[in-house]
């Protein structure tokens, strides 16, 4: 190979740092060249046998800038002592000369033509790579279920139909108010994720109370990968002459964190949310004579922030009047009087009359269908009636009439609500109960001490605290030796465990370690990573832990549901934290019945509160929603019996929270609102939504594009078990590669490991390393310039083709989601040497050979048909603009169809219901109208080229 010829003043381009701008050499001595790269202010030296520059040569016809921005078009090449001088005509028409040490120092080579005329030329696997990743985001844009993939959550009808149907309206306002253990927080989580990936919103604000601070924070991470800034005074503080919330995107905060500070709600009122969070709404206090100072504050931000998302106990739970105060947070205008509140849901009364017998009668009588004609449109009503009279077309009769029906009723677009009564899946629970005697020494302290309700409840901290000399409290505890023991006895079983206290659960795994148990430990003071790594010890079939100990918030967050055992080493008070506790196990999914083991002292406040929550609320062998309310009514005198246990009132306070707990049960029953249970999953349109994700993680096509990406940027990849693998940077790794940490990352593909194996990543299109890959790739020039070798049975060797890619693009604004109706258009086209078209043969089919280029003779073809290429490069792009008004055409009647749909839909329902909000018309019709003129200015753009040469 000829070894090139370096001479100061010219200019080369750097192959391995494009991005450095156009070179100029300095100097050339011992063997070894110097290049001054302006542009980046940066200089390199190279040696002159091996260096990774390629020469910049510009031809006729190629339209080229000076240093002083003139620009000329060259019509002659001359070149004298090694250095160029380009002649041609400038812009004003005069003949002008252009020497190569005054062309512009900024100037890039990345468009595919001008790499590939400058012998930048990457492996055809790269340009293969970037043709798949433009095909594939066109495909991603439109599915229908974009933007609830990618979380690590099982695939549950309600929540992804609550989550589907929230995340695509304009600004949505809603509650959330499903019972506990139906993934409120999850529902929430999937609507942030969509809302997020397609554009809709960039500024989250999340406000829960202070204990689910980390649970909010894992789960927005685990479940979502979405990093949010935890805020505290010291970290507000760290911003001193800014408004702080201004310095990140995603934000979750206490609501106590506010409260605290006239200056921080300040803040947040003025640092321009696109939507708000708020957790455990419930708690807000408001009547219309007096509000809270916390009601007053989410009234604020409510009336700051286009959307707003209410996470809240049931309807039934709260009570009519505190359920208006949350929907006057939504929508003051329309829920501005309690009494018209209550008259409107009395008129929606003989709705669900008629519902009702639609769902249980079959044969409607004479007064149902006299309802039905004065509820519905007379032509509505006699033609769904007329093929309710037909058996074949009946069924699906009955269930156009529920949904138009549903449409009419008041709450449901802005209050979902499901109960574990109309979502199945649910295990059973076995209570298994182990009085112990309660031990001396802890006798000694409760009479000597004044203790307080905690300490009566957990008096290992008592001892702890009065008795540092006397030897450690789990070796005088007998509820430690009978934990070791019941987690022998169920041999390789799964045992969570779960006390209230950090220390407890620290001690309590070094004294079952003692004892021969491998046991982790999880609590709040571990890191994230730690904590992942105990998880994922627990979830190890083979060489796992048996038991995990979990601290009461560092639990928080976590489901456990692959155990079916649960050890509660001590008892809540609050009876809403024992049903989290239960909640870990007892999740949708959970294959087995739960085994909740629970041991207490005999004649102690203990054993006062088991019977409380097992004899008075029956809150182990199910979930009680009347729980907290009885505890409300009955909290103070159970807190007196655990000061000074008394078996008689213990007996008659048991009874008398029995007995209340039903009442408030039966109240909760006859409350219970039809219409909105079967509004908060239309179970046809949920169960379509969710044959759609399961098709998707049923493709096996992530793997192999994945394996590419990792092939061409140099990522090392190493099997771990089924589904599952170890990436780590390779030695020769192209970049800095998204989402991979330098000592590397396991990941699966898998749902149902990802699902028990947080510590490892669980990809799918929409995860950030994946979408990070694409983004790497389509964001630089990788791929757009190659040239290769291959066979094809219909053409014969020797010949020479061109293979262009254009791109159709649509520029709009994010949050127009327009990748619905226009997405990125990928436009392939192939001609052979004497133009002929052969796009009909498609990429895969042209078999790629294995032989390597030499770089110089590689260039030196590309140049000497550098005439032939451009001419070619014309004939693809006249192809193309002759298809743009066709594929503009089709995108702008396929959205105006789907706006045009959408908007008498709406319009429809406003006329019936209120809650559908004039301004929700106003935006759609006003999208509507961008979207057509963005779709109506789409541009054609020259993505990658390849030379192919047939063998």
């Amino acid at each position: 190979m000829t070894l090139p010829t370096f001479v100061p003043g010219q200019r080369w381009i750097s192959e391995t740092e494009p991005e450095l701008g156009l070179g100029i050499v300095l100097n050339v001595e011992n063997n070894r060249v110097t290049l001054l790269f302006i542009a980046s202010s940066e200089r390199r030296t190279y040696a002159v046998n091996n260096s990774p520059l390629t020469r910049v040569r510009f031809s006729k016809g190629d339209s080229i800038e000076s240093a002083d921005g003139w620009k000329l078009k060259v019509t002659e090449v001359r070149e004298h002592n090694g250095l160029i001088t380009y002649e041609g005509l400038a812009d004003d028409g005069t003949p002008r000369a252009l020497e190569e040490v005054d062309l512009n120092h900024f100037m890039q080579f990345n468009k595919p033509q001008d790499r590939l005329f400058t012998g930048h030329l990457d492996p055809s696997g790269l340009f293969r790579l970037r043709y798949e990743t433009l095909r594939r985001i066109g495909q991603l844009e439109q599915s229908p279920v974009r933007g609830l993939v990618g979380g690590r959550t099982s695939i549950i009808p309600h929540q992804i139909y609550i989550a589907h149907e929230i995340a695509h309206r304009q600004a949505p306002r809603v509650l959330l108010a499903d019972e506990v253990g139906l993934g409120k927080t999850i529902e929430a989580g999937l609507i942030i994720h969509h809302q997020l990936l397609t554009g809709r919103v960039e500024r989250i604000l999340i406000i829960v109370p202070e204990p689910l601070l980390h649970q909010w924070l894992v789960e927005m991470l685990r479940r979502f990968n979405l990093r949010f800034a935890l805020f505290d005074e010291e970290r507000f503080w760290q911003v001193e002459d800014a408004n702080p919330f201004l310095s990140e995107q995603l934000v979750l905060c206490s609501l106590d964190f506010f409260m605290d500070d006239d200056e921080r709600q300040e803040a947040a009122l003025a640092a321009g949310w696109d939507m708000c969070v708020v957790d455990e709404a419930h708690h807000l206090q408001w009547s219309e004579q007096n509000a809270s100072p916390e009601y007053l504050f989410v009234e604020q931000l409510g009336r700051a922030v286009p959307s707003l998302l209410l996470l809240t106990a049931t309807p039934e739970q709260l009570g009519k009047r505190s359920h208006f105060a949350r929907l006057r947070l939504l929508d003051p205008d329309r829920f501005y009087s309690y009494d018209r509140f209550q008259l409107e849901e009395m008129q929606y009364e003989s709705l669900a009359d008629v519902i009702n017998h639609l769902l249980d009668d079959p044969e409607l009588d004479r007064e149902t269908l006299s309802q039905l004609k004065t509820l519905l449109s007379q032509d509505l009503a006699d033609d769904l009636l007329e093929r309710l009279g037909d058996p074949e077309r009946a069924e699906s009769a009955r269930g156009e009439l529920i949904q138009l029906l549903l449409d009419r009723h008041g709450t449901g677009r802005v209050l979902f609500r499901n109960t574990r009564t109309t979502v199945k899946g649910f295990p059973g629970r076995e209570l298994f109960a182990y009085p112990l005697p309660l031990p001396e020494a802890y006798r000694r302290l409760l009479d000597e001490t004044q203790p307080r309700i905690e300490d009566l409840l957990h008096p290992e901290t008592l001892y702890a605290r009065n008795c540092t000399d006397a030897e450690e409290w789990w070796r005088v505890d007998s509820r430690v030796e009978w934990l070791a023991e019941t987690i022998k006895g169920l041999k390789s079983a799964k045992v969570l465990v779960i006390c209230a206290k950090t220390r407890t659960a620290i001690d309590l795994e070094e004294a079952l370690r003692v004892r021969g148990v491998r046991a982790a430990v999880f609590h709040e003071q571990m890191s994230i990573v730690a904590r992942d790594r105990a998880a994922a010890w627990f979830a190890d079939v083979e060489n796992g832990a048996q038991a995990l100990v979990c601290s009461e918030i560092g639990s928080e967050g976590r489901n456990f549901q692959f155990a079916h055992h649960l050890v509660m080493f001590d008892l809540p008070l609050n009876p809403d934290l024992l049903e989290q506790r239960i909640g870990r196990l007892d999740r949708i999914g959970q294959s087995e019945t739960i085994r909740i083991h629970v041991a207490y002292f005999e004649d102690s406040p203990q054993s006062v509160l088991f019977r409380w929550y097992d004899q008075g609320l029956n809150a182990f062998s199910q979930p009680s929603p009347a729980g907290l309310a009885v505890f409300g009514r009955l909290g103070s005198e159970l807190a007196g019996l655990l000061r000074a246990p008394d078996s008689d009132g213990e007996t008659r306070l048991v009874e008398r929270a029995r007995k209340l707990a039903d009442a408030i049960q039966e109240e909760l029953h006859q409350g219970r609102d039809r219409l909105l249970e079967l509004n908060s999953c239309r179970k046809e349109a949920a169960h379509r939504l969710v044959r759609f994700i399961e098709e998707i993680d049923r493709e096996d096509s992530l793997w192999p594009y994945l394996e590419d990406v990792f092939d061409a940027y140099g990522v090392a990849v190493e099997e771990h078990s089924d589904h599952c693998y170890i990436l780590r940077p390779g030695e020769h790794m192209r970049t800095q590669f998204p989402e991979l940490p330098e000592d590397g990352v396991t990941v699966t593909l898998d749902r149902g490991i990802g699902l028990t194996r947080e510590d490892m990543l669980f990809l799918t299109w929409e995860h950030p390393m994946v979408r990070g890959a694409m983004d790497l790739i389509l964001n630089s020039e990788h791929g757009n310039a190659a040239l290769s070798l291959v066979r094809h049975p219909e053409l014969p060797a020797g010949q020479l083709l061109l293979e262009v890619i254009y791109l159709l693009e649509c520029t709009a604004p994010k949050r127009l989601h327009i990748g619905r109706f226009f997405p990125p258009t990928v436009l392939r086209f192939l001609f052979d040497q004497d133009g002929n078209d052969l796009s009909a043969l498609p990429l895969e089919s042209l078999a790629e050979q294995p032989q390597q280029f030499d770089r110089e003779h590689a260039l030196a073809l590309v140049r000497s048909k550098q005439k032939l290429i451009n001419r070619l490069i014309v004939s693809a792009e006249k192809k193309a603009r002759a298809q743009m008004p066709g594929i503009i055409g089709d995108s702008a009647k396929r959205m105006l169809d789907a706006m045009t749909t959408e908007l008498k839909r709406l319009a429809a329902l406003r006329r019936v219901n209120p809650n559908v909000r004039q301004e929700e018309l106003d935006q759609l019709k006003e999208n509507a109208i961008e979207m057509n003129n963005c779709i109506q200015g789409a541009h054609l753009r020259l993505d990658s080229v390849r030379l192919v040469i047939t063998v």
